[in-house]
């Protein structure tokens, strides 16, 4: 065979194989089962959308620009988050690595006791090159934090760690010095199991217009709402039960609408943040999400600032999150089996 018609056929393959990945998402998506029941009870505190509001201005703002070209600013958030963190409560460690000459770090803080396993909940606290990264993710770090003073108040009967983690925009991300993937591979060569990890990407920006919220795929707007009014849940096909569980808890919490999806890696979105790291470790994880880039003309953008985020209802869906601590804490679901 020649080299030519090698790689035309190599092509081709490449090309059905993406294919098939987007019409069994599109049948996944299409031909989901209706949305589980909420449970029945929930201990979620109260979230003050003031709170949210105030840490993602202060991320946003006094610590700008947080992208992989000012690694002094990276430094100053992850002291920032390190303070707020063990005051809530938390054992703190850091995770330092080095990369293109300059030192990063991860930021765990951990809760409850040494169990066997432990629950990971995590945000990076970097931003895109250019961007106030409000939404993505201060967002998703505010989040942490708030989950911090619960956990810290009320601790869990088992180990949850939560984790800020650096360098997860390009040009890290998916890389192996994108900060969840040093942490997820440091786990494994550890031999620690995990029952879970949540992701928490872009969870402020919500819309009540009409066709504000868009798919990787048109089919998908035949089963999905048209408006971006909602929080969304995301994993692999075999996290089934997790994305029920998470969804299911986030529903109990309050009122905001919970959609979820489980779909090949392959779709668009689908590993856009750093629950993929745990993925590529083997370990079982999800994210929570207002879907970035599907609904958020902002994203990665100057505009990506405090003021274009709706904190009423990101502080429902912190409270949500409180749902799913409490869910995932309680004995394991048979889907986290660790391989």
């Amino acid at each position: 065979m020649s080299l030519l018609h090698s790689r035309r056929r190599g092509l081709l393959l490449g090309a059905l194989a993406g294919l098939g990945a987007l019409l069994a998402a599109a049948v996944a998506w299409l031909g989901r089962t209706p949305s589980p029941e909420p449970a029945t009870s929930c201990r979620a505190r109260q979230v003050d959308p003031k709170r949210l509001e105030a840490h993602v201005r202060t991320l946003s703002e006094t610590f700008h620009p947080r992208d992989h070209l000012h690694p002094e600013n990276l430094e100053r958030t992850a002291s920032f988050l390190t303070e707020a963190l063990e005051r809530a409560g938390g054992r703190i460690h850091s995770e330092p690595y080095s990369t293109d000459g300059a030192s990063y770090r991860n930021v765990i803080a951990s809760f409850g006791p040494d169990s066997e396993e432990r629950l990971i909940i995590g945000a990076h606290y970097d931003a895109a090159h250019g961007a106030p990264g409000a939404d993505d993710n201060a967002s998703g770090v505010a989040a942490l934090l708030e989950l911090a003073e619960v956990l810290g108040q009320r601790p869990p009967s088992m180990r949850v760690d939560l984790v800020g983690f650096t360098l997860e925009e390009p040009p890290h991300f998916r890389m192996p010095t994108q900060g969840s993937q040093v942490h997820a591979h440091a786990l494994r060569a550890e031999g620690v199991k995990v029952r879970a990890m949540i992701s928490v990407e872009s969870i402020g920006y919500f819309s009540d217009a009409p066709d504000s919220q868009e798919y990787p795929l048109a089919a998908l707007k035949l089963r999905y709402p048209s408006t971006g009014n909602f929080i969304g849940v995301v994993g692999r096909m075999e996290e089934g039960e997790l994305v029920r569980t998470v969804h299911q808890a986030l529903r109990a919490a309050s009122p905001l609408p919970v959609e979820s999806l489980t779909a090949p890696r392959g779709l668009e979105g689908v590993d856009f943040s750093d629950h993929a790291s745990f993925w590529n470790e083997g370990y079982p994880a999800v994210m929570v999400t207002d879907t970035a880039l599907f609904r958020n003309p902002n994203y990665h953008t100057p505009g990506d600032t405090w003021d274009t985020l709706d904190y009423a209802r990101m502080a429902q869906v912190v409270e949500g999150l409180q749902c799913v601590l409490d869910a995932l804490t309680t004995p394991p679901l048979t889907s986290a089996a660790q391989p």
